[in-house]
């Protein structure tokens, strides 16, 4: 019994362990760790009361599922099946399995296989200094993630999704999907409205985007429309490589200008 009268509890509120969390994952809420209960991630005991009690190793497969949402863009389902995976036996490991896209970093500070000159680009990866690869642009297995799912991992509301909705940044595939690039799009203009850059005003980059892919696609759509065997595994191969160069172009003219606004 407590001072007060009140029968103690056992376990971590709710509270306590944001507190917790928060260290590590500062943008972590009440909210998300709700949801991500709801989404059965985690399942912390209850009181008599109703109170939710939050063990110690409650908090460790928080730490496990923020973590390789943060550091590996993993969706939640992939996380779960981890979890769950573990659950069987096998303890899940901070080293979890590689997300399923390559995010391309431009900011030059990449140090993977993909600048070691390898990969067809003509040691595009090579001299590229961090600029993407054909590679990077390779599909690999579809993850769909319902509009939940995107808001969790992105960390948005629903009136900045529908700010991306309505300027055509984020678009969900013909049966109310999303994939994965979209959480990293929506948590890039995340970060931009932090700087006072509204959706609205990144229009722009959705136009040039689309100029981009339909220059790409008149220019392999022949290729496409070939009918021997081999003609499809070509023309993927020649769209990684133009898509590759037309990024690589696209952020060296950004560079090129931004040493005209700083003096550089």
């Amino acid at each position: 019994m407590t001072a007060a009268g009140r029968p103690q509890r056992d376990g971590l509120s709710i509270g306590a362990v944001l507190a917790q969390l928060r260290k590590d994952f500062p943008d972590v809420t009440i909210s998300k760790i709700r949801f991500l209960e709801s989404e059965g991630l985690v399942q912390p005991g209850r009181t008599p009361s109703g109170y939710r009690q939050f063990t110690a190793p409650d908090v460790e497969r928080l730490r496990f599922v923020l973590a390789a949402q943060r550091d590996h863009y993993l969706p939640l389902k992939v996380i779960k099946e981890q979890l769950d995976a573990a659950d069987r036996g096998a303890e899940p490991s901070a080293a979890v399995p590689k997300p399923p896209r390559k995010l391309v970093p431009l900011d030059g500070t990449g140090g993977d296989e993909r600048h070691s000159g390898h990969g067809g680009s003509g040691g595009q990866g090579k001299a590229g200094h961090g600029l993407p690869s054909p590679a990077d642009f390779a599909l690999e297995r579809e993850i769909r993630l319902t509009r939940e799912d995107l808001l969790a991992e992105a960390g948005i509301d629903e009136g900045l999704l529908a700010e991306l909705h309505q300027y055509g940044l984020v678009r969900p595939g013909a049966a109310g999907f999303y994939d994965v690039d979209a959480v990293q799009i929506a948590r890039t203009v995340k970060t931009m409205t932090e700087f006072g850059i509204e959706p609205r005003h990144l229009r722009a980059f959705r136009a040039s985007a689309d100029r981009e892919v339909g220059l790409l696609e008149q220019i392999v759509a022949p290729v496409y429309r070939h009918r021997d065997s081999d003609a499809r595994a070509r023309a993927d191969e020649l769209v990684r490589e133009l898509a590759a160069l037309s990024v690589t172009l696209h952020t060296l003219l950004v560079k090129a200008g931004i040493r005209g606004v700083t003096g550089g």
